[in-house]
């Protein structure tokens, strides 16, 4: 994707994805392709802290995110992982999501 003709890293095109779909309070992107493959940006963590998501289950928060990276997730991101907060929960959190899991396979590097 471009955006004013310069291509944008996918780390950029989530972020501006999720911006734009959703009320952030908190949004942070994390590329952890480092920690998986080999020079792909392929593995991301996303924490999205949103009044959005008050009165609804961790299932359809992450639904909510699914769908607006749909196009990424078919054909770009091999494993993503996604945090959703309240303003509330997010700081009953301390501001902080937990570490990602390490990768089980697909394009790490041996």
């Amino acid at each position: 994707m471009t955006k004013y003709g310069v291509l944008m890293s996918m780390q950029q095109q989530i972020q501006d994805k999720l911006s734009s779909a959703i009320a952030c309070k908190h949004l942070n992107v994390i590329n952890e392709s480092h920690m998986h493959s080999a020079g792909t940006e392929s593995h991301f963590k996303v924490i999205v802290v949103s009044e959005e998501f008050a009165g609804k289950r961790l299932l359809q928060r992450h639904r909510q995110i699914n769908e607006v990276l749909k196009d990424e997730l078919a054909n770009h991101i091999h494993a993503l992982a996604i945090h959703t907060y309240t303003p509330d929960e997010f700081s009953e959190q301390g501001g902080e999501a937990p570490d990602s899991p390490n990768c089980m396979g697909g394009s790490k590097l041996n």
